[in-house]
């Protein structure tokens, strides 16, 4: 999911092997309801194809969407098969030590980066340096490592309720540590906020689960402690988040809509909130223009451009800012149905977190919708197929929680 070659490719092999074994999917009513869901932004762009100018430009976006398509027909349709815990700890553990052996990486090839960023010089910039050497964007990379992290923690709990051996929970506390730091490292502010929600939310979901209360509160006050502590360690290293997270992040905020005013806006306000919310006053105004169709997938981000040099917004032009908003950018994009069908991509993973009383999937749902409040993952490869890979993987569990008597209640196996 961090590469989008790779994840393209293996995608591809995904889809070969699922075809080869097409006899053995199975779907029914309520399964077809939920591929519906997962797949509507694509639905949605092959209904509104025709409002694009260019044909090549709506095939290349609407090729974005089709993993939406193949992972809920393949996974949902072989949902008795889905192993969530399995597939939960391999993507957690997983994750962590690629995106180590990358920051080893970066420390080896990059040291007068490092060495500029321990002596407290362009903080602001080390997530994103970090990132660009993933080839991924940072607030995308970030998303995903909060919910690794959240991930992480929920086997923190699942290690002492099931009273797993020292050393096996010495590991996860590490993986969950490690996870914690990484997302602190890219350091960008919906990312943190939403790891800290997210484990709020693993830790409540915990407590309602009636587990050993005893171990809980162990459990509990070792996390804050190490979590606490981590943190600490971390903003005294990073003098820059104190500053990041109150003044730089609210500057300005008269000037919405006239950012040109301000002295050189690109070092001062390129990622305040002043400059988003000077974005989606521009996507609301033109998707009001364009109603009630918008103006197509692959026009959106051209038509925007041109608004920002209409309105003399030379500083958004110069850039070419997407919207930052999902709801926004369906909206100038395929008008009313847009942010209709954004609503129930995403609450429908809610739905799901709250019917099975799950932490994670509840967590997902959280970092995914506060996630597209502040840009626009359906826009991006990375955030449509991250997105669809885990809403089919949790519509799967719900069918098995919902729909196969007598199983564990943890998880499905050995199911033919």
């Amino acid at each position: 999911m961090i590469f989008r070659k790779p994840c393209t490719l293996l995608i591809i092999l995904f889809g070969v092997f699922n075809l080869i074994f097409f006899r053995k999917l199975k779907f029914d009513k309520t399964a077809f309801i939920l591929m519906v869901c997962i797949a509507s932004p694509l639905l949605l762009e092959i209904l509104l194809f025709w409002n694009n100018d260019s044909f090549s430009k709506g095939l290349k976006s609407l090729e974005k969407n089709i993993s939406l398509l193949l992972f809920p027909l393949f996974i949902i349709g072989n949902y008795q098969r889905i192993d969530f815990l399995k597939l939960l700890q391999i993507y957690a553990v997983a994750t962590t030590a690629v995106i180590l052996f990358f920051f080893i990486r970066f420390n080896v090839v990059y040291p007068e980066l490092m060495q500029k960023y321990l002596s407290g010089i362009d903080l602001f910039e080390m997530g994103y340096k970090f990132s660009e050497t993933l080839g991924i964007h940072a607030p995308a990379l970030n998303m995903h490592l909060a919910f690794v992290s959240v991930c992480a923690l929920y086997f923190v709990f699942y290690s002492f309720r099931n009273n797993e051996k020292p050393g096996l929970k010495a590991v996860r506390f590490m993986v969950f540590l490690l996870s914690f730091f990484f997302v602190l490292f890219v350091n960008t502010r919906m990312a943190l906020v939403n790891a800290l929600a997210g484990f709020l939310i693993v830790v409540f979901f915990e407590i309602r689960a009636r587990i050993n209360i005893r171990r809980m509160i162990y459990a509990s006050t070792i996390v804050l402690i190490l979590l606490g502590g981590t943190l600490f360690f971390f903003v005294q290293k990073n003098p820059y988040m104190k500053e990041k997270y109150t003044s730089t992040t609210f500057a300005y905020m008269d000037k919405v809509g006239k950012l040109d005013e301000i002295d050189h806006p690109e070092y001062k306000v390129f990622n305040s909130f002043v400059t988003r919310v000077s974005i989606w006053k521009s996507a609301w105004e033109l998707s009001l223009k364009n109603l009630p169709f918008g103006v197509g997938a692959a026009d959106s981000k051209p038509e925007l451009n041109k608004y920002f040099a209409e309105t003399n917004q030379h500083f958004l032009a110069k850039y070419e800012f997407p919207t930052h908003n999902q709801f926004l950018d369906f909206l100038l994009k395929f008008g009313i149905l847009g942010p209709l069908v954004a609503l129930l991509y995403i609450f429908t993973i809610g739905y799901l977190g709250y019917d099975l009383k799950n932490g994670i999937i509840f967590s997902f749902f959280f970092i995914f919708l506060t996630s597209n409040l502040t840009d626009d993952f359906l826009l991006r490869f990375d955030g449509i197929a991250f997105s669809g890979l885990w809403f089919s993987i949790f519509a799967s569990y719900w069918m098995q929680k919902k729909f196969i008597p007598g199983r564990a209640p943890e998880v499905v196996q050995n199911f033919d």
